[in-house]
């Protein structure tokens, strides 16, 4: 890291002595000391998806994902340290400087590719950005935030036809075994889990144990911390109580209502929407109720699974709605998850990041033309009979065989 650490004072030497913004040193050091802090030997599926020749790149992702790794990661791996810069948009800094200044003073001295975290945090982040993007076409920006609604409304707003966004979910199971085990297993497709071709290295002989707990408290990196639950209900609560609200001008009694709609989602088997009711036992009209299913997926805690043939866009279609992923039902059901809710929550957001998922008139899911009932081993699969391409997912197995696949192998899909 010596190495690096030239680099980074060269090209901030650069900055400071022919622009006179002596304050700047401390983003170099502190861009400095998390570089030197990051290890790459584990770097999440969505690096390399990315195209990091773009002059605009968006990444947003729930709180905890790996977004800021990735970025100093990427660095890393890419050696331009030299040329690169990363920020933190919260920083003390930018009370008193403006992200504008900092990238043209970056720029001039000789910078390419500025790094802008928690980018929904600094005041009209999307407005100075697009100036950059105008103004400075030599510099490339990469830009990630945690608040998906203001995020995304940023870029409709002044970033349209300029930025590639990008959407991290949480770690996969095949992710998930990487991480903690320090394997090396490949993704695999579709075609090749439900033709029983997803296997595992031989030193993983039992899945089902590592499963079980990917399934609890694997989602998310931070999740080797202590108190993972409590740090997701962090999560959720930041979510709720501060991007929501911000986003929608929500008042303290909405939020209250808020919390306790996604609490009956996530203690349903699994949740199918009736807003009409819904809206009665909250006292507000079922029009309000729509909108709130919409802010709760479209913030990350939710997602909805609509009937085939809708677009995902219709709220009337939704078949059924369910939480982001399984450590969220851990988090929030007081010790009581439901299994079944848990098997289907799993199956949904392993495959939403790579296909169309929709809900099937005969079964559970329809994925990309293939029907799957998601259940245990004691599932018979009786409601597929005469569905072509209709296969049996069951939890507490190992191995597939025939059209009966481990629900544990759909978690390598990416």
């Amino acid at each position: 890291m010596q190495k690096v650490a030239v680099y980074v004072q060269h090209i901030m030497y650069i900055c400071i002595e022919s622009y006179g913004l002596l304050v700047m040193e401390q983003l170099f050091e502190l861009y400095t000391s998390k570089l030197a802090e990051t290890s790459v030997g584990f770097v999440r599926y969505l690096h390399d998806r990315i195209d990091w020749n773009s002059r605009l790149v968006v990444i947003v992702g729930a709180r905890g994902v790996g977004k800021t790794t990735m970025l100093l990661q990427h660095i890393r791996l890419t050696c331009a340290e030299k040329e690169s810069l990363y920020i933190a948009a919260d920083n003390t800094y930018f009370s008193s400087n403006t992200l504008f200044d900092t990238a043209t003073a970056f720029s001039r001295g000789g910078g390419k590719i500025l790094y802008i975290d928690e980018a929904h945090k600094y005041p009209d982040w999307s407005r100075e950005i697009k100036m950059m993007y105008d103004y400075l076409p030599d510099l490339k920006i990469v830009v990630t935030g945690s608040s998906v609604l203001d995020i995304r409304k940023g870029v409709d707003a002044d970033l349209s036809r300029r930025a590639i966004t990008y959407a991290m979910e949480g770690l996969s199971f095949r992710e998930f075994l990487n991480f903690r085990l320090g394997t090396d297993i490949r993704p695999f497709s579709l075609e090749e889990i439900i033709a029983g071709n997803a296997v595992l290295p031989e030193q993983i002989k039992y899945p089902l144990m590592h499963f079980r707990e990917y399934l609890s408290k694997g989602y998310f990196p931070f999740s080797a911390q202590d108190n993972y639950l409590m740090r997701l209900e962090n999560v959720i609560n930041h979510t709720l109580e501060i991007d929501i609200p911000f986003f929608a001008n929500m008042s303290a009694a909405t939020v209250r209502k808020l919390k306790k709609l996604l609490y009956v989602v996530s203690r349903s088997v699994p949740f199918k929407p009736n807003f009409s009711e819904i809206g009665r036992a909250l006292s507000i009209d079922r029009g309000t109720v729509a909108d709130y299913m919409v802010y709760l997926e479209k913030a990350g805690l939710t997602r909805q699974l609509n009937i085939s043939g809708g677009g995902m866009s219709v709220v009337e279609k939704v078949e059924k709605i369910y939480l982001a992923n399984t450590n969220f039902i851990y988090a929030l059901s007081d010790g009581h998850p439901d299994i079944g809710n848990i098997r289907e929550t799993f199956f949904i957001s392993a495959m939403v990041v790579n296909h169309k998922v929709a809900a099937s008139p005969v079964s559970d899911f329809l994925v990309d033309g293939y029907t799957f009932e998601v259940g245990g081993r004691g599932k018979s699969g009786k409601q597929l009979r005469g569905t072509d391409d209709a296969f049996v997912v069951k939890d507490d197995i190992e191995h597939a065989y025939m059209n009966i696949i481990p629900l544990w192998a759909f978690g390598l899909n990416y």
